[in-house]
């Protein structure tokens, strides 16, 4: 194709390029390399603010003649860092596309109001640790909210198995009558599901909880800076070993809390769906409240589960976006490396997701109907066949001829009652044999988890600032 032309019609050989604070550049190329940055960083204004309060406090400690910057310059700073954070609270600062991302918005607003002083910011930084320092204290509160919107649900679906702990309900498998099983013991077995997402969650969480500022492009700086302090600022379990680390590290951590979040989504999917058959007419085990339903813009009649089918779908796109995030690091060489700008997305996109799932799955469960009729109506002799044959083992009847006897007499189960027969269930994990309080007791242990770990966050930075956070602007 001749130069010049694309697609048949003609383009202009050059555009003038635009003015940034790090160069000037072609607005076609601007424009592609920023992508949605401007619109995403409005999630990390706070964070970024923050991120810099801690780099000056630092950068004011450095032991230089003459000093890159004094306490007092570090109090100017602070100060109007925190303006633009009231600003963003009120949506009324703006990240421009010539600004490219959040940080030189930031860094731009500094300059205007403190002339010199705003240059000095980025001293012994990069955009790189900035970033990821963002996207960490921006992890930070998703995260824990996380967990403690899953240990919400699990506590709701305790307290669904303890109410109807007995209430016999026909256990499936391959999607088919099999054994004696409760709703208590159904109900219970996602609880525990999603306290194991908490486990994967909370570890996702400490692997999060490490200080990047200070590394720079990834190679460190040849200034006295203190990571250590950095780290303790902005209130971090520890800075990390190695600056190239500390940098390499953006996307894989992405994609590890995306996997933890995965995770609670796959539990909620299965729960989805079960309540989707259970619901159905020919099940009627349960019913959903009317309001948490839709309809039909044809047939009047239709009361459609949509918020679970919704949560069905959204869980493939949290592990679509975990795998997003996982592709884009996997071959990458060491080093910054601009494919980690689109992991930023996928990882906004399904935390996000998570997180307006959960709460509606557990307004779900709280109003969700168990009709006792229907489950006892839905009991067929075959269903106590399994249980009939052990009965025979424990009289001393091998396995296999008991087997094969009640495989030959079916007929012979019709008077076992399910009440009965969820009664005799009495090992640890059965129905009968429900560890309820232990399973509280560990929910328990999630939020207090959640609690300190926000607590710490927020005393750290109330210190940074020297006001009160979050809610002390």
């Amino acid at each position: 194709m001749p130069r010049g032309v694309r697609g048949g019609g003609t383009m202009k050989e050059s555009k003038e390029a635009q003015k940034t604070t790090i160069g000037a550049i072609d607005p076609e190329v601007l424009a592609f390399t920023t992508g949605n940055d401007p619109e995403l960083d409005k999630a990390l204004i706070e964070a970024d603010c923050i991120g810099t309060a801690a780099h000056v406090t630092m950068l004011a400690g450095v032991q230089t003649k003459p000093k890159i910057m004094t306490q007092s310059d570090r109090k100017r700073v602070i100060s109007e860092l925190i303006t633009i954070i009231c600003l963003a609270r009120r949506g009324k600062f703006r990240i421009t596309l010539a600004d490219q991302d959040v940080h030189l918005a930031v860094e731009r607003v500094l300059t205007e109001r403190l002339g010199d002083l705003g240059k000095k910011v980025h001293t012994a930084r990069s955009r790189n640790d900035q970033a990821t320092v963002d996207l960490r204290l921006y992890a930070k509160g998703e995260i824990l909210s996380a967990v403690e919107e899953v240990t919400t649900l699990a506590k709701i679906l305790l307290k669904t198995g303890r109410k109807h702990a007995t209430l016999p309900m026909v256990g499936r498998t391959h999607m088919q009558p099999a054994m004696p099983s409760s709703v208590g013991l159904w109900a219970a077995a996602f609880a525990e599901s999603l306290l194991d997402d908490a486990v994967l969650l909370v570890n996702a969480y400490e692997l999060n909880d490490r200080c990047p500022l200070g590394s720079a492009a990834g190679y460190g700086v040849p200034i006295a800076i203190d990571p250590a302090l950095t780290s303790r600022l902005l209130g971090f379990r520890r800075p990390y070993d190695t600056v190239l680390y500390a940098n390499n590290a953006r996307g894989k951590l992405e994609s590890i809390t995306l996997n933890a979040m995965g995770q609670a989504m796959s539990s909620l999917a299965r729960l989805a769906q079960d309540l989707m058959l259970y619901t159905m007419p020919e099940f009627g085990y349960f019913s959903l409240p009317p309001e948490y339903c839709t309809g039909s813009s044809i047939m009047p009649q239709k009361v459609n589960p949509d918020v679970l089918e919704l949560i069905r779908a959204k869980a493939a796109r949290v592990m679509a976006c975990a795998q997003a995030a996982a592709e884009i690091t996997r071959s990458l060489p060491s080093g910054y490396n601009r494919d980690l700008q689109e992991t930023k997305g996928p990882f906004m996109e399904g935390i996000a997701l998570t997180r307006a799932s959960l709460p509606i799955m557990a307004r779900m469960i709280s109003d969700l109907r168990v009709h006792k009729k229907a489950l006892l109506k839905a009991f067929r002799p075959a269903v106590f066949a399994t249980d009939r044959a052990l009965e025979l083992v424990v009289k001393g009847m091998p396995f296999r001829d008991a087997y094969q006897d009640v495989k030959d007499h079916l007929e012979d189960l019709r008077q076992i009652d399910p009440k009965a027969a969820v009664a005799q269930k009495t090992h640890l994990g059965a129905p009968a044999g429900l560890n309820l309080d232990a399973m509280a007791k560990r929910a328990s242990t999630f939020v207090q988890f959640a609690s300190s770990r926000r607590r710490r966050y927020y005393t750290a930075i109330s210190k940074l600032l020297d006001v009160k956070y979050p809610d002390g602007f």
